[in-house]
């Protein structure tokens, strides 16, 4: 189970205001505001810029083609949600490279509030509708030119051997047991054999989950990190219904988004949250706040599956 890959590049304060001072006309003053390291994910580091702005920076190549895929799509995204009060970071100035840095960066605006990791479940659900209408403004079609991840929003099938694979390790090294890892299987098998989507891909999130959810004063106030942005079976981000929710709140969720999902998508929505669930518990070591979202996702699918 692999830790979190090294940085290619070294980001500190200093490369980060000259990347700044190299585009000052954008933002005036940016260079003086104080400046803060508040993330580090696999990908990419968030700065805190000021009470208004991040500086979003991929750490690692492979990274840096997603930052444009944001870039590009996420100002369209925004004119969407931010009616609805969900707001998105949208780059403020998309950031080329210099002074040393490889890549193109953004200055985005901060998103006041906290990660919905830091709220319990129960909690989360106050702003379960709020969310299934956001996913409604966002599940729209997508231009055939739409970015490509080919391991979101993709027909489940294309996944079956990374999720067996991941089935049988997490059940071999006792994190999963049998009882329930069999569970995890059998949803993942009625995924399988649910209506595949045959329609236009709609543009997805591809990375939904509370960490990547922003709550402020009881509310959903942003949603965050769209590296993984694509286009392809809305299902993959409709899994957030389990990862997020106690029953109340995903009962909520549902409710709110009507009948603009059909019964097949949320048969295939729970496959892909038993495979998250997955990847959570597989991929997590180095990070106890996913590796405990995935814990209690599983119990949460498990329990679904039973009831």
């Amino acid at each position: 189970m692999p830790d979190k890959p090294a940085a290619e590049v070294t980001i500190d304060a200093h490369l980060i205001r000259a990347l700044l001072a190299g585009q000052a006309a954008a933002i005036p003053g940016a260079t003086e505001l104080p400046l803060e390291k508040v993330a580090e994910g696999w990908d990419s580091e968030v700065w805190r810029l000021g009470d208004q702005y991040a500086v979003r920076l991929p750490r690692r190549a492979v990274a840096a083609p997603l930052l444009l895929h944001e870039q590009s799509v996420l100002p369209g995204i925004a004119d969407r949600l931010e009616p609805l009060g969900v707001r998105v970071p949208a780059p403020v100035v998309d950031g080329v490279a210099g002074a040393g840095y490889p890549w193109a960066w953004s200055l985005v605006p901060w998103i006041d509030g906290v990660t919905a990791l830091d709220q319990s479940p129960s909690e989360r659900g106050a702003w379960a509708p709020t969310l299934a209408r956001a996913l409604i403004a966002l599940h729209t079609e997508a231009p055939a030119a739409h970015p490509v991840n080919p391991f979101r929003g993709v027909p489940l099938a294309s996944r079956t051997g990374t999720v067996e694979d991941r089935l049988r390790t997490l059940r071999a090294a006792g994190v999963l047991d049998a009882s329930s890892a069999d569970v995890v299987h059998a949803l993942w098998q009625a995924g399988l054999v649910a209506p595949a989507w045959d329609r236009t891909p709609l543009w997805i999130h591809g990375d939904l989950h509370p960490g990547n959810l922003v709550a402020h004063d009881g509310a959903l106030a942003g949603i965050i990190d769209f590296g993984d942005v694509t286009a392809g079976d809305p299902a993959y981000d409709l899994a957030v219904a389990w990862l997020a929710f106690d029953t109340a709140g995903r009962d909520a969720f549902i409710a709110a988004t009507g009948l603009h999902y059909d019964a097949g998508t949320w048969v295939r929505a729970r496959a892909w949250a038993a495979a998250v669930v997955l990847m959570l518990l597989a991929h997590s070591d180095d990070n106890p706040a996913y590796f405990a979202l995935g814990r209690d996702a599983a119990a949460t699918v498990i329990a679904d599956a039973a009831g």
